[in-house]
């Protein structure tokens, strides 16, 4: 895979307890890090990698171009104030974070505006996040699929988004799944908490497992040490067929996160 299956998220996470998170991430072993300009803790986050004294090429940095730095004049120009902030030459992924509202920006300009960047040398792989089947053959039309990493998109047990995964894995752009837990509502799932009780895990071990086994890369993030770590012992785990069949059960098409005037005609 071309990025890590599993990663660490900072999303809603801010000032000393984003450096928390991230310093204890990787004194427990997380090499990813995921993060974004509307994040606005850029700056903790390459506080806490520069302070950690891990080496960079044994990170793997994730930032997303926000709607407002889109034009061609101006995303080349936010990625280098990313790149500040986060005390680094260099992003390991670089994604457009949520289509352009109202298709202010063409697909065309910010893609290849964004693939302008990688040939700069500022990011290494480019990609896209909240992304439609539509919205993924402009940005294949713009640029290649080849040019394409990740869609990152919320994907979790209630919302399995098959349409947009079928579509992505055909043109081999890789899913990443964000809010793989649902903001927790997964965790008291009574299937989910079965498969649990009996592989001696917990629920949010098996629902990042079920995700990781379907070949997606996950992010989750935690501002608890137990949890972090937690999480990570993920990477060891194998779901049975039966499991994954139960698991795939539960989609509802449940969609927890769609902003006003930004997000997209879903599928």
């Amino acid at each position: 895979m071309s990025i890590p299956a599993f990663g660490l998220g900072t999303f809603r996470l801010q000032g000393q307890v984003v450096i928390d998170s991230v310093s204890t991430g990787l004194e427990l072993g997380y090499r990813a890090i995921d993060t974004a300009q509307i994040y606005e803790n850029e700056a903790e986050v390459g506080q806490a990698i520069a302070a950690s004294g891990i080496a960079r090429e044994e990170l793997f940095i994730t930032s997303k171009i926000w709607v407002a730095n889109f034009a061609k004049d101006r995303l080349i120009d936010s990625l280098k104030e990313s790149l500040q902030k986060l005390q680094t030459d260099y992003l390991d992924l670089t994604l457009i974070h949520w289509p352009s509202p109202e298709d202010q920006v063409p697909v065309a300009e910010f893609m290849t505006a964004l693939l302008e960047a990688k040939k700069l040398g500022l990011t290494r792989q480019i990609g896209v996040s909240n992304f439609t089947v539509d919205l993924m053959q402009q940005a294949i039309a713009a640029v290649g699929a080849e040019n394409i990493a990740t869609n990152q998109i919320e994907l979790h047990p209630y919302l399995q988004n098959r349409k947009v995964v079928a579509f992505a894995q055909s043109r081999g752009i890789q899913i990443t799944s964000y809010m793989t837990l649902a903001y927790g509502e997964v965790l008291k799932d009574p299937v989910i908490q079965q498969i649990a009780d009996r592989l001696q895990a917990t629920p949010a071990q098996v629902t990042l497992a079920w995700a990781v086994q379907l070949g997606y890369a996950v992010i989750p993030s935690s501002t608890k040490r137990a949890n972090l770590a937690s999480n990570l012992k993920t990477c060891a785990m194998k779901l049975s067929d039966a499991d994954m069949a139960l698991i795939a059960g539960l989609d509802r098409g449940q969609r927890l996160t769609s902003p006003k005037g930004i997000a997209p005609n879903w599928d």
